[in-house]
């Protein structure tokens, strides 16, 4: 199984960044993320054995309580630079509190030999994968054209354990297990 950690957004900004991606298809042949699938990553867990699901569950349900996190969608950019880009993201600003839990599902999830992530942490919604990297100039145009790039805020009271399956239509995201974030 395939997993990772993450926050769902609210249907209002999925609304929001669905109007977003119609507007700036027309101008970049790439691969496009479906809406549906845009979530906030705290951990990729990567492969992990069934057998062992219910070990990882209980070990989420211990992280320590966080108050609601207040989170904003807002600004785009590239990973790496918009000169040779592989990735078109969204921002995802939180301050402290977002990497705070990150932090905490990495430190719980160690001992069971699930491997600390060795970036640091930088939230963001995948908008688009790159696979052939080049300016992309009609795209940088268009998103220079946008009336605003707020797409919404929300309070972010809960996290997923989601498991990640291909399909030839692309990733397909299942929610397996919800955790509260206060306790």
């Amino acid at each position: 199984m395939r997993l990772f950690t993450g926050i769902e957004l609210p249907p209002e900004i999925i609304t929001n960044l669905e109007g977003l991606l119609r507007r700036l298809k027309p101008s970049a042949q790439i691969n496009w993320s479906p809406p549906r699938n845009l979530h906030i990553t705290t951990k990729f867990i990567g492969e992990w054995p069934e057998a062992r699901l219910e070990e990882l569950k209980r070990t989420l349900g211990t992280l320590p309580a966080h108050a609601p996190i207040p989170v904003s969608i807002e600004k785009l950019g590239f990973f790496p630079n918009p000169h040779s880009p592989r990735v078109f993201w969204a921002g995802i600003h939180a301050g402290d509190d977002l990497a705070a839990l990150a932090s905490d599902t990495e430190q719980a999830l160690a001992p069971l030999g699930i491997a600390k992530e060795q970036r640091a942490f930088s939230p963001h919604l995948t908008l688009a994968r790159i696979k052939t990297p080049g300016r992309q100039t009609a795209l940088l145009q268009a998103v220079a054209s946008l009336p605003s790039l707020n797409f919404g805020n929300f309070l972010a009271d809960r996290f997923y354990l989601y498991q990640s399956r291909t399909a030839p239509s692309g990733s397909m995201y299942t929610k397996l297990a919800e955790f509260p974030l206060a306790k």
